[in-house]
């Protein structure tokens, strides 16, 4: 068993997770980030894509809407490369209570947004999509941020000032020395081997699964899973964000991020984070809801299904919750030390994505109160890599870049315009698992979802020597397996159209169901093994929308992916 020493471990490499190991290397601290899979595999590389204004919340949540809006403004400075500057709408249609508008203007007002009333006319000449049947429509400053660059970006800079970022590494035990936690013991996912790490404290960022981290120190810690899907179109309906004018409900906005747009989300609880199904009846309602903002929505080219986890913190005073969404979704510093005489370990829970700078700051202020040492939070005026000169995100870059050089870098994913070199490029760095690949430059994210790409990808790994034979043919299975999951349950027209000639290209043609390796993807899911998967569409589904064909189904199991 190996081992390590540090000042500050930082369990769970989400957003917040690797916002206070950012936070703390740049105080100075020795510092090491760890997380049981690749950063950002959780609830953060699972939802939408929203840097909220905070309009979301300013009837029900006030105090949420304000942290967004506050925080709004600071990711603007720091991480203005993984932002695209959208602004947002809130539009009022047939379908919503005229009354809430006033509700709606006064919470804004209240919390500092920014907020102006457009004409329908208006909204329609900047949103020609949208359902005319409008009433009213407000812009606040809304925009989309990209999950896995802005958290790789806080990983970088963790790794700059000396920290180490130890991802696929699970905790499986806290070093508890009575009343004090001393660090924790992990082990390597890949290789089996264990390390103990030394820590002088441990913050517990695990999101939906701190409950469990705080279990293995004895703490009884509830943290709610509130499970919430999305639906990726294969192109941007909208170019703005656009909410329903309404109390936050499901299904109710739509991001574009990047060349795909997101309808979202649902939000209801679950017993465990790591199991559970999603259903056909979500997938209609979200559809359907889609419909009333974009008339038209469902002859859309419904790309992927996915979901994720809200880290739902209830105080035990407050009794048993039934509905989730009565959850605040502020932040909650579980002070263990003051809590439960467990000093060197705190937990960091609840709050947005959005919020996750000002979490870390709060959460490292506590560390260094318990440290006995006096560091100033520099986060808020530091940008992030890559963001220095505080030019947003544009999403013409990467076509403007190639239309510079037509005839430069071969390209392998054509979709995303991902070159040859860039591919090998993040393989050296990272690794040769293509999901891992595929979360570091959005490889396979298009529509074929990999179809035309992954197997080039796959190659070009074991020519340059990153992978061997069977890890090359084990990680082409599980990328196409996970990709399965997202598209099974989403098989009519186009969609199964393209199922169709992805399997005549993967079993038909490279028969990967009989690679050697297949025993070492982590997976059983069915077609990708055993049935190929236009067998599966066949019996699954048909060429009309479920919900025109009225079919019925069983329940799909989660869906695995990022925000495409």
């Amino acid at each position: 068993m190996s081992s390590l020493t540090t000042e500050i471990l930082v369990i769970g490499g989400g957003s917040t997770g690797a916002g206070i190991a950012r936070d703390a290397a740049l105080r100075g601290f020795k510092t090491i980030l760890l997380d049981r899979g690749d950063l950002a595999t959780g609830t953060t590389g699972r939802y939408h894509g929203l840097l909220h204004s905070g309009g979301r919340y300013v009837v029900k949540d006030p105090i949420s809407a304000k942290e967004c809006i506050d925080e709004n403004y600071v990711l603007r400075r720091i991480a203005a490369d993984c932002i695209e500057d959208t602004g947002g709408l809130f539009v009022e249609t047939e379908h919503d209570d005229p009354n809430y508008a006033a509700e709606f203007v006064a919470g804004c007002q209240r919390a500092g947004i920014p907020i102006q009333e457009l004409s329908p006319g208006e909204a329609l000449r900047r949103e020609p999509r949208l359902n005319p049947r409008l009433s009213r429509v407000f812009w606040v400053p809304d925009a989309t941020i990209d999950a896995w660059k802005t958290v790789w970006a806080n990983a970088r800079d963790v790794q700059a000032h000396a920290g180490t970022v130890l991802s696929h590494h699970k905790i499986t035990q806290l070093i508890r020395d009575g009343d004090v936690i001393r660090g924790a013991v992990a082990v390597n996912a890949r290789t089996g081997e264990a390390v103990t790490i030394h820590a002088d404290y441990t913050i517990n960022a695990s999101g939906a699964w701190a409950g469990q981290i705080a279990g293995l120190a004895g703490l009884p810690v509830t943290v709610l899973s509130g499970k919430g899907i999305m639906i990726a179109m294969n192109h941007r309906l909208t170019q703005m964000v656009v909410n329903r004018l309404k109390r936050p409900a499901d299904g109710d906005i739509l991001v574009p991020i990047r060349t795909v747009c997101v309808i979202g989300t649902t939000d209801v609880r679950v017993a465990d984070p790591d199991d559970w199904p999603i259903e056909e009846r979500e997938i209609q309602f979200m559809l359907d809801e889609g419909e009333k903002l974009v008339p038209g929505f469902r002859d859309a080219r419904a790309l992927r299904v996915w979901g994720g986890v809200r880290p739902l913190y209830q105080p035990p005073s407050l009794g048993a919750v039934s509905d989730t969404r009565d959850v605040s979704r502020t932040y909650t510093l579980l002070d263990h030390a003051d809590a439960d005489g467990l000093t060197g370990f705190l937990t960091m829970t609840g709050g947005k994505f959005t919020t996750y700078r000002q979490m870390a700051e709060v959460a490292v202020d506590a560390a260094c109160r318990h440290l006995g040492v006096e560091r100033a939070c520099s986060t808020a005026s530091t940008a992030l890599p890559d963001s220095e000169e505080g030019r947003f995100y544009w999403l013409g870059a990467r076509l403007h870049r190639r239309e510079q050089d037509p005839h430069g870098d071969q390209l392998v994913c054509e979709c995303e315009m991902i070159t040859r070199a860039r591919i090998t490029d993040a393989m050296r760095a990272r690794g040769g698992d293509l999901d891992d690949i595929r979360r570091t430059v959005r490889l396979g994210m298009g529509p074929c979802q990999g179809g035309f790409c992954i197997y080039r990808a796959a190659g070009l790994g074991h020519a340059n020597g990153i992978s061997d034979a069977e890890a090359t043919n084990t990680h082409l299975l599980r990328f196409v397996t996970e990709r399965w999951k997202g598209v099974q349950p989403l098989l009519w027209g186009d969609q199964l159209r393209q199922a169709v000639l992805d399997d005549q290209i993967f079993q038909g043609l490279l028969d990967i169901e009989h690679l050697p390796g297949w025993d070492r993807a982590e997976s059983g899911e069915r077609g990708a093994k055993g049935e190929g998967l236009t067998q599966q569409a066949e019996q699954s589904s048909t060429a009309e929308p479920p919900a025109k064909a009225k079919r019925k189904t069983g329940k799909r199991k989660t869906a695995s992916g990022g925000e495409a």
